[in-house]
């Protein structure tokens, strides 16, 4: 990935930060035809090794499990909030027009071997942590107790583990680190009054304001 200095991120709590916000990462492999990509929610172990272990399943009928099962490199790339920058909301524009549109955004990408797990019971604790993540939060949390074993073993057979201890890890926001304080200010200000100030012009606000220059 292109990493100007100014944009690179390199904490690896922030990092996670970021996965565990946006855990619906790409991942990405070398199949016979070329390169093969599906989207998977991912759980993060943080507590393997100095960078962490992604955790994750996916359909028996996806081939890109068959193609991954003997140790390949796999890329998973997991993208936080973005949003479009006008250049309306640079003060620049007005001093001296020299300004142009961009694209800010906040990503992690992860590269590391990628085990296929046929057991299980690993399975069934893989879906519960899961599950966990995204029902934690929630008033009447469902788990996967709730449903019928029978039920759970039934879906269980249909689905692969995929296990990837992260050997690498780079993380870039460019949230307008290389624009001045005015530029800055103005941009936080436009992405507050769009209209989905709810979703990612909001979060992309807030970065912009938090990261200040380089």
């Amino acid at each position: 990935m292109y990493q100007p200095p100014h944009f690179r991120e390199d904490r690896i709590d922030i990092q996670h930060g970021l996965i565990r916000a946006h855990p619906l990462g790409l991942l990405i492999s070398s199949g016979a035809d070329g390169p093969v990509a599906n989207p998977i929610p991912f759980h993060l172990d943080p507590s393997f090794g100095s960078k962490g272990r992604l955790q994750a399943h996916v359909a028996r009928a996806n081939g890109q499990w068959r193609e991954i099962r003997d140790g390949a490199p796999v890329l998973v790339v997991f993208q936080g909030p973005h949003a479009y920058i006008t250049p309306s909301w640079y003060r620049t524009k007005q001093e001296t027009g020299k300004v142009v549109p961009t694209w800010n955004y906040a990503i992690v990408q992860v590269r590391g071997p990628a085990r296929v797990i046929e057991d299980g019971a690993w399975i069934r604790a893989q879906v519960e942590a899961l599950t966990r993540d995204q029902e934690g939060p929630r008033a009447e949390p469902w788990a996967v107790g709730d449903a019928p074993d029978t039920y759970i073993a039934s879906q269980i057979k249909g689905i692969v583990g995929i296990e990837i201890d992260i050997a690498e890890i780079d993380g870039k926001w460019k949230v307008s680190q290389n624009r001045s304080e005015a530029d800055r200010n103005g941009v936080a200000e436009g992405l507050m009054a769009e209209p989905d100030v709810a979703n990612d012009a909001a979060a992309m606000a807030a970065m912009v304001s938090e990261r200040g220059t380089p």
